[in-house]
This record gives C-alpha cells, sequence and structure tokens, in this order.
C-alpha cells in the first residue's frame, strides 16, 4: 500500500511543479488552477496516508 501512496505524492507533486511553471496564466487560467489544486490534494492525501495510524482516521471519517 505504501507503494500506491508514494506514487500519488510523486503525481501530486508533479502537478504541482506544473501549475507553478505555467507563465502563460490569462490563456490557461483553468488549467494552472486544476493543475495546483489536483496537486495540493494529492499531496495531502498522500501525507495523511502516509502516517501512522491513519487506518484509524479513514476509520473513524467513513464511520
Amino acid at each position: 500500500m505504501g507503494f500506491w501512496y508514494l506514487l500519488m505524492f510523486f503525481v501530486g507533486v508533479l502537478l504541482l511543479v506544473l501549475g507553478a511553471l505555467r507563465h502563460d496564466v490569462p490563456k490557461s487560467i483553468k488549467i494552472v488552477i486544476l493543475l495546483f489544486s489536483f496537486g495540493l490534494i494529492f499531496v495531502i492525501g498522500s501525507l495523511v496516508l502516509l502516517l501512522s495510524g491513519s487506518d484509524t482516521i479513514l476509520f473513524e471519517l467513513l464511520e
């Protein structure tokens, strides 16, 4: 399971970098915002899932 969390983390970092490096914002502002927000969600989600005790956190949230 840790492999998938790390993969999600790296995809999130990649999306963050792609969103931050786009300098033609007026032409594609929606794409930049989507890349940045999805990257941020992936990074935060994967870091939460990599914490010890994340299974109890998910159990509490889904209960």
